[in-house]
């Protein structure tokens, strides 16, 4: 069955493409796609689409003890996304220094290896996050820098 995967996969455009679902009559998104709206219920009528491939950190951890299948991978950040919608997404943080993670630094989706079979076996395929730049200072960190102790301005 797991020899299937990445042709059930690639059918699944929430894995490959990052596509989600919003209600046409609130105009709620979600991921994955839903088949009914929470809020509308009934009401509601949703319909695909593209989920933004930017967002930030909004929490993340870094994983020490892997599960089956994942042990090679180890440790590995994995990072609870706010998407440039609202939306937000769990996913494995890659190509992404340790001294770059943090709350609020921006990512964009990557597309990456998740796992393979064996040796001679599938390839699985999927999204992933990869951080771009710096999270924003907050306001607390920006006064304890202009008040750091340093040599007298002559």
């Amino acid at each position: 069955m797991r020899n299937l995967l990445p042709l059930i996969w690639r059918g699944n455009k929430e894995r490959y493409r990052l596509f989600g679902s919003v209600c046409e009559t609130c105009g709620q998104e979600y991921f994955p796609q839903r088949r009914i709206c929470p809020a509308c219920r009934r009401k509601g009528k949703l319909v695909e689409k593209q989920m933004p491939h930017e967002g930030k950190i909004i929490s993340y951890t870094l994983v020490h003890s892997a599960p089956a299948g994942f042990e090679l991978e180890s440790p590995y950040h994995l990072a609870l996304i706010e998407l440039a919608n609202g939306v937000r997404v769990l996913s494995q943080l890659a190509d992404s220094p340790a001294d770059k993670v943090s709350i609020g630094a921006p990512v964009k989706m990557v597309f990456r290896k998740i796992f393979e079979d064996d040796d001679e076996g599938a390839i699985a395929y999927g999204y992933k996050f990869t951080v771009i730049g710096e999270a924003p200072k907050t306001v607390a960190a920006q006064k304890q820098q202009k008040t750091k102790p340093g040599k007298p301005k002559k």
